[in-house]
């Protein structure tokens, strides 16, 4: 952490010797999340307070010996509490001045008094250390000037407010109102949350996806009326696609009707994608991905949809959700999946109050210390797991199968079981979910014993697999029964060209019922593949 960045603590002690000693004890332990300072004088020590104050800083702990020569300890916290008083303050005391520092308990509002020596440290002096910093952090609330948004904690709308903006990568504070008073919400209708407080001023309520990314200044537009590729969907095939298409020098844009990232862009570690030997976070791979598309010059438009297709001679077009068509030579479609609903009583209420779908950043923090259950067992539920576990008190995989071998990977297993935060219970089905403003409990079917048990929950994330968002399309490119669309001989079974095919040739692998209308990632079924598909697709582009 910049050293800038850091909470102080500062000892002072006449006695140097003394004052090496607790400096040494406390920076052993302490350095990395807080700047140790010390001085051998208490008015040294005052001007270190006036200018930590000057400079907007706050110390977190403040260790003063009591028998000083310019003024004792007392005096000096007693100076200390204008400047700072959420300062947490300790006196350092001799057996014979117990009784002035519990006199002044009350008088310098004394959180602790500590006699000397206090070795071992690790049983007299830490353990109080700790306490009194967990109630400083508990209690200081460091100036902000970032995005702030007010809300109720566990209300949906609050939720895809700070999933939205967690998902841009776009820092933020949440205030909840059920806890917090603030001054800036005394005109607004509780109707009216949640509420985005911008740095500017601007006050934004109940706002769609659309108006955030205005105030963000985020809005983009597309830099010419047709491009040589459209992508649709921003997942990892779409955003490695634009890497790939852009980098060759061919007009790019990538459409999102979210935030670039897909379904990855949530998960909380990432270990098998190739080049990144210790995982990375589906944020930070996102992050990388993005930035190397347009440095290559691809145009990205989100939150935008696409929601029809045509051809108009060897263009494309593409109608979007702003009102806006743009062409292209040709089009790849990566849409991606949508999750699975839960099939249990009351569920939908529940949605984004208590149950959520995929593992979104925006709750983890409010996960800490929490049971948190998960229902699934594939790759996407354990990795969530393993993410949970670190923060929750406990983690609680609910799986209808009766084995993880079942689908999910070896490596997931052997941590899952190694990690003592984890619980999985097999051949459990989630059957309702009930609660008043919020998810509170649940019951489960174990479908071996036949039995029905309700527990408490707060916290439910699902990964129950997806579907394809191919809606959109039907009626315009072949779907099978499932939604995913056909691409290659999966298009011509019997070697019969789909309806309204107009070429001498069959569709091309990754080609879709639609010539020059591309189709990759989850949501197509794939029978044969190129290596490189965008060498079949380039063929669109020559005249």
């Amino acid at each position: 952490m910049p050293e800038s960045h850091r909470p102080t603590m500062l000892a002072v002690d006449d006695d140097p010797h003394v004052l090496r000693a607790i400096r040494r004890d406390l920076s052993r332990v302490y350095q990395d999340k807080y700047r140790v300072l010390a001085s051998t004088s208490a008015a040294e020590g005052l001007r270190i307070l006036d200018k930590l104050r000057d400079r907007g800083e706050e110390p977190a702990l403040l260790l003063v010996d009591q028998r000083m020569p310019e003024m004792t300890g007392i005096q000096f916290l007693d100076k200390s509490l204008d400047r700072f008083p959420l300062a947490r303050r300790v006196l350092l005391t001799a057996y014979a001045d117990t009784a002035v520092a519990i006199d002044a308990i009350n008088r310098v509002r004394l959180h602790h008094y500590l006699v000397k020596p206090w070795e071992p440290p690790e049983e007299r002096l830490y353990p109080v250390v700790d306490d009194l910093l967990s109630d400083w952090q508990a209690s200081y609330q460091p100036p902000y000037g970032g995005i702030r948004i007010a809300g109720h904690r566990f209300a949906p709308a609050t939720h895809r407010v700070r999933d939205f903006l967690t998902r841009l990568q776009q820092p933020f504070r949440f205030m909840d109102v059920d806890r917090v008073d603030l001054p800036e919400l005394d005109d607004v209708d509780p109707a009216e949350l949640p509420v985005v407080l911008m740095p500017d001023g601007t006050v934004l309520t109940q706002p769609n996806y659309e108006e955030l990314v205005e105030a963000l200044g985020l809005t983009a537009s597309t830099s010419r009326p047709h491009y040589d590729v459209a992508i649709v969907g921003g997942g990892p095939t779409g955003l490695a696609t634009a890497v790939y298409s852009s980098s060759e020098g061919l007009s790019t844009l990538l459409l999102d009707a979210y935030v670039p990232g897909g379904q990855a862009g949530t998960s909380s570690r990432i270990e098998n994608y190739l080049g990144f030997p210790a995982g990375v976070s589906g944020a930070e791979l996102t992050r990388r991905a993005v930035a190397q598309a347009r440095r290559f010059g691809t145009d990205i438009l989100s939150p935008v949809a696409a929601v029809s297709l045509r051809r108009a001679g060897r263009a494309r077009m593409l109608a979007l959700s702003d009102g806006r068509e743009v062409s292209a030579g040709c089009v790849l479609l990566s849409t991606g999946l949508s999750y699975r609903r839960l099939n249990a009583h009351g569920a939908e209420q529940f949605e984004g109050a208590g149950i959520y779908y995929g593992a979104t950043a925006a709750e983890t923090t409010s996960c800490v210390d929490q049971h948190v259950w998960i229902v699934g067992g594939a790759n996407s539920a354990g990795q969530a797991a393993m993410h949970f576990a670190q923060h929750a008190s406990r983690v609680t995989m609910l799986v209808r199968a009766d084995s993880l071998q079942r689908s999910m990977s070896q490596y997931l297993i052997d941590e899952i079981e190694q990690h003592p935060n984890i619980r999985v219970r097999l051949n459990t089905r989630l059957v309702a979910a009930e609660g008043k403003d919020r998810l509170e409990c649940v019951t489960l079917h174990n479908v071996l014993t036949d039995q029905f048990t309700t527990e408490p929950a707060e916290f439910l994330f699902t990964f129950i697999g997806a579907t394809p968002r191919t809606q959109w399309l039907d009626g315009t490119v072949m779907r099978d029964s499932n939604g995913f669309l056909l691409t290659g001989a999966d298009t011509y079974p019997g070697n019969i060209l789909p309806a309204g095919w107009d070429l001498q040739r069959y569709p091309l692998p990754l080609e879709t019922s639609v010539p020059g209308v591309f189709a990759a990632g989850t949501h197509a079924r794939i029978r044969s593949s190129a290596s490189r598909p965008e060498s079949a697709r380039a063929r669109w582009l020559q005249p």
